[in-house]
């Protein structure tokens, strides 16, 4: 059972559709050493833990940064006051 605050971190399916559309992201997963790396986060037993370390990696950063644009909200992004 999902709890308000665990809904707020779902993404809605036609948003996860929008990954498989972004040429971007498509070119990102050509890197054959960032698949090793989701390879890796996909068989680990501790998630956490090597998607901390993972975040250290910036081709795996910019692989989360670019799948982050691309399902985040509008709304969601940081607007600097004027």
């Amino acid at each position: 059972i999902l709890t308000e605050e665990d809904e707020q971190d779902r993404v809605p399916l036609q948003k996860l559709a929008l990954l498989g559309e972004s040429a971007e992201l498509r070119a990102l997963l050509l890197n054959p050493h960032l698949r090793q790396l989701l390879l890796a986060v996909d068989q680990a037993q501790e998630k956490s833990s090597i998607m901390k370390k993972y975040m250290q990696e910036p081709l795996f950063v910019e692989f989360a940064d670019c799948c982050l644009r691309i399902v985040e909200s509008p709304e969601k992004e940081n607007v600097l006051p004027e």
